[in-house]
């Protein structure tokens, strides 16, 4: 009798923990999203879009019926890591330190690329960007209309002002002035997809690569706008 008494108390106590147990580890809402979403990240730049979401279920150490609770479908949970990678990484301030006039072009330039690689040469952030492009996925075409129309047509603009070239307003800008700017932003994209992608870079410190860039590029490229805009 008495082994049976010890043995109900026992299981009971057991009970009692699991339920502790389970209940520390009910999570809000919020925090449910927030970790689905930050697991996301992590497992999209590691397998690319084509990763399941099964298999996101159970690195998460749920069910795929109560994921989809939370994202009724892949493309909802691939909306919210746009969101989560790069819309709350965008600082609206870079738009207004592009367009400052007061300052020379070159040291907006520099202040701008040294703060953007800051926040996006990440593991993460490269290699979701360039998994989206090769799987078609439209949060990449998001992303680079908003470098063209948020970088590119700024830096060609300030260009044109600093060269006394007619403004876009009156002269649109042209195909080639903008094919200049994207190689120009692509050098320096570059230099993280030899780190997260190729793994050939162990640098990390770029600034004086960054640097370097920004004064080939308006070295060269002022010439060559005068001649595009002459024709």
């Amino acid at each position: 009798m008495s082994w049976k008494v010890t043995l109900k108390v026992s299981q009971s106590k057991k009970s009692v923990k699991s339920k502790k147990q389970t209940k520390r580890k009910r999570l809000s809402r919020e925090e449910r999203e927030k970790q689905i979403i930050s697991e996301a990240v992590r497992y999209f730049s590691e397998v690319g879009f084509g990763g399941q979401t099964r298999e996101l279920a159970r690195r998460l150490g749920i069910s795929q019926s109560l994921l989809f609770r939370y994202f009724p479908t892949k493309d909802d949970i691939i909306k919210r890591v746009y969101e989560e990678v790069y819309l709350s990484r965008w600082k609206p301030e870079w738009e207004t330190l592009l367009s400052d006039r007061s300052r020379p072009l070159s040291d907006r330039l520099n202040q701008f690329y040294h703060e953007y690689t800051a926040a996006i040469f990440e593991f993460e952030w490269v290699r979701i960007l360039v998994f989206s492009g090769i799987k078609g996925v439209t949060l990449y075409q998001q992303y680079i209309e908003l470098v063209h129309d948020k970088i590119l047509d700024r830096i060609c603009t300030e260009l044109r002002a600093t060269h006394n070239l007619p403004d876009p307003g009156k002269v649109p800008l042209t195909e080639r002035e903008t094919d200049l700017a994207w190689n120009f932003h692509g050098g320096i994209f570059y230099i993280a997809i030899r780190k997260f992608i190729y793994g050939s870079e162990t640098r990390e410190d770029f600034t004086a690569a960054i640097e370097d860039s920004i004064s080939v590029f308006l070295a060269g490229v002022p010439s060559v706008f005068k001649s595009i805009l002459k024709k």
